[in-house]
């Protein structure tokens, strides 16, 4: 049984798109609010991941057309640096970036819900032992994931489907509630006083309570630790652009597919993530009291559970939009986490036929597609999301997101070295200058959160260091079958 050529140049830019766009874009520019306390340090923060990003997707186009084989980033590592270091990527992805993104958007997705119905909320807890609970919106998230994983096992064209459904559908009402916040929720006082000081910038330092411990002005190198720091939020809403990749032996023409997907979708993205953005900062105060008695006075910065577009929602047009705006977060989370789901499989699938994951994960189903590596991926997914923890290994591992695409792109000048002659139906565009730009500007973030944030990169590196013992495990396997 082989793969299906299913994914067409429309269905991997919703899967490119589709996936991007999760939860993120309606959270973390509470917290970057926070951060940089000013509107135009916070754009600024923005249009740096959005630029980041397009470099990134650009790179990844040359290596997508060399290598157009199911397990994408995972290839080209292993192509470039061998298979300890891609068996590295591939477990960090199978243990926390790829699960602990399904398991944090399923509960996203639930959460989301509890807006519509109270009881399915992360406020009715159904299960307490000791200190130990688990909510309704957790066992929603199980629920969704399950489902989700089931329908992807039944074959590439109902994940692409679900795919383009979910994420043209979020893509247009996105754009459709940017218009409506240019014209209905616009308030010119409001974007007058975020504009008032657009680069005074101040850090917000919360207690553990979410209560208030100071403000500080920061400016200088401390102001560029802070736009590194406040990117940990814009730059997780804009990754899993890559996934279409691990899909590569799915993708219909993929040496011109891929490079044009990868390109049009994190162009599309980073654009209505700005647009996003600024009308946020038209509708609802940067700076807020936290004491605020409503949704003005909270501001984006004490936004109730850092829900920025729920009062934005509220402030333009009250419950109804309210109602519409949690609606439309179900949407995107539901096609974020159908296009992890159908996407991370094929990478343990690729480690598997390396002899380097369970062997059962090597085996395509009925249908074409890595059955028992979905259902595998699945069960520790739901695990994560019943421990409640994938909230804070996402923010570990986000430094070691980076540092791997970093990795991924340095491997270009690798690969143009050691394979010259390999064919490169697509080029990355005036090479070397945007794959080092890139290298540049990501090493930089990566730089920042090491000194100044180690309460985040010591937990990533140790997360992939634990993959080392388990590559000799199977390595030493593999020898001795062989």
């Amino acid at each position: 049984m082989d793969f299906k050529k299913e994914i067409k140049l429309f269905d991997a830019v919703m899967l490119v798109a589709g996936t991007m766009i999760g939860s993120g874009i309606f959270i973390v520019s509470s917290d970057m609010a926070r951060e940089l306390g000013s509107s135009g340090w916070l754009i600024v923060a923005w249009l740096l991941s959005g630029v980041i990003t397009v470099i990134g997707a650009l790179s990844y186009g040359e290596l997508s057309g060399m290598f157009p084989k199911a397990g994408g980033q995972y290839i080209y590592l292993k192509e470039a640096y061998g298979p300890f270091v891609s068996f590295l990527y591939g477990w960090t992805l199978f243990l926390v970036i790829q699960t602990g993104t399904i398991a944090a958007v399923g509960v996203a997705f639930a959460k989301f819900s509890g807006v519509l119905f109270e009881p399915l909320s992360e406020n009715n807890i159904l299960v307490t032992v000791g200190k130990f609970k688990l909510s309704a919106a957790q066992f929603l998230g199980v629920g969704v994931t399950i489902l989700l994983t089931y329908l992807n096992t039944k074959g590439v064209k109902n994940g692409k489907y679900i795919q383009n459904i979910f994420g043209s559908t979020k893509i247009i009402a996105l754009i459709l509630l940017i218009i409506a916040g240019f014209f209905i929720g616009f308030n010119m006082d409001t974007w007058n006083l975020n504009w008032e000081n657009p680069w005074d910038s101040k850090l917000y330092k919360l207690n553990e309570d979410g209560t208030l411990n100071g403000i500080y002005s920061i400016s200088g190198s401390v102001l560029i630790v802070g736009i590194g720091v406040a990117m940990v939020g814009s730059l997780f809403s804009s990754d899993a652009w890559n996934n279409v990749t691990f899909a590569g032996d799915e993708v219909v023409n993929p040496t011109k597919t891929l490079p044009r997907a990868l390109l049009i979708g994190t162009g599309l993205v980073t654009v209505i993530y700005i647009l996003v953005n600024v009308v946020y900062l038209g509708i609802i105060p940067l700076v807020g009291n936290p004491d605020g008695n409503d949704a003005y006075e909270l501001g984006m910065q004490f936004a109730k559970n850092d829900r920025v577009a729920i009062s934005a929602a509220w402030l333009s047009g009250g419950s109804v939009l309210v109602y519409i705006m949690a609606l439309l977060i179900m949407v995107s989370t539901f096609g974020c986490q159908n296009g992890c789901i159908l996407s991370g499989a094929r990478v343990y699938y690729s480690m598997a036929k390396d002899g380097l994951f369970f062997k059962p994960m090597a085996k395509l189903n009925s249908k074409g597609v890595p059955g028992v590596a979905l259902w595998l991926q699945c069960i520790w997914a739901c695990l994560l999301c019943l421990s409640g923890s994938y909230g804070n290994l996402l923010n570990y591992v986000m430094f070691a997101v980076v540092l791997f695409y970093i990795l991924t792109i340095v491997g270009i000048f690798i690969l143009r070295r050691t394979k010259p002659d390999l064919a490169r139906p697509y080029k990355a565009p005036l090479y070397p200058i945007l794959p080092l730009l890139y290298i540049f500007l990501a090493g930089a973030f990566v730089y920042i959160l090491f000194e100044n944030k180690q309460d985040y990169t010591l937990p990533g590196l140790i997360i992939i260091a634990s993959g080392a013992p388990v590559y000799y495990l199977f390595s030493k396997k593999l020898k001795k079958s062989a």
